[in-house]
């Protein structure tokens, strides 16, 4: 199954007051694994980077002023993420701002079905725990020693690990492997050391019908005389 990890970086924190999408970064995964295939891209917002903004993810207005309009690059995007699912942290965030930008270049909206929240997946597993991208990956064993600051797809493939620790670890279908390994480890045999031992025959034997009438006949009324043939 193909999915796609999502990641976005904003002016702010509401579309509809007027903040604009300034970097979107997408990892594609195929059954849970990444295939090394990404979609990256910066947008000029058309408007000035508020400072608390660019303190989280270091994005100027002076970078951004010689990127296209997310109008530019929609084609690209959409050509990548295809029909897939679409994972993001916090992801009514993410999608709100996505298909923000999609209605203001007349595109179609992403439909809602095809979301998936690790922020509910995270709150539904860990009650009660800290939830943020970097508490995940901490409580997962991701390495995030190269996130600085926040960017879209950095941000993205870190989610994509944690992602599937939260659907069940990378280890998932080895827990069997690796105790018939032990299991041969320790009895000091392998399969082809093993004496072979033909199959027992499936038909009973004479002995076996005859107990199975004695059986049979010390019922009352038994239903398997209704149905069954007599052996």
């Amino acid at each position: 199954m193909r999915e796609i990890i999502f990641d976005t970086e904003t002016t702010g924190l509401s579309p509809a007051g007027g903040d604009r999408m300034v970097e979107i970064g997408c990892v594609e995964m195929i059954n849970r694994v990444e295939t090394g295939r990404s979609f990256h891209a910066y947008f000029n917002p058309q408007r000035a980077m508020p400072s608390e903004a660019e303190a989280v993810h270091g994005l100027s207005s002076l970078f951004l002023s010689d990127k296209p309009d997310f109008a530019e690059s929609v084609h690209d995007l959409l050509e990548f993420i295809g029909d897939s699912p679409l994972i993001a942290h916090n992801a009514t965030f993410d999608f709100g701002f996505l298909n923000h930008e999609l209605q203001r270049c007349s595109r179609d909206p992403i439909c809602l079905s095809r979301m998936i929240c690790t922020l509910v997946l995270a709150r539904s597993r860990h009650p009660g725990a800290k939830h943020s991208l970097d508490a995940l990956c901490t409580r997962f064993g991701v390495d995030r020693s190269h996130r600085v600051k926040h960017g879209a797809l950095l941000d993205a493939q870190l989610l994509a690990q944690v992602y599937v620790e939260l659907t069940g670890g990378r280890q998932i279908g080895l827990t069997l492997v690796g105790d018939a390994v032990e299991t041969a480890a320790v009895s000091g045999s392998s399969a082809s050391e093993r004496p072979f031992r033909a199959a027992r025959p499936h038909f009973p034997s004479d002995s076996e019908r005859e107990r199975h009438r004695r059986f049979i006949a010390a019922m009352a009324n038994p239903l398997w005389e209704r149905f069954l043939a007599p052996i």
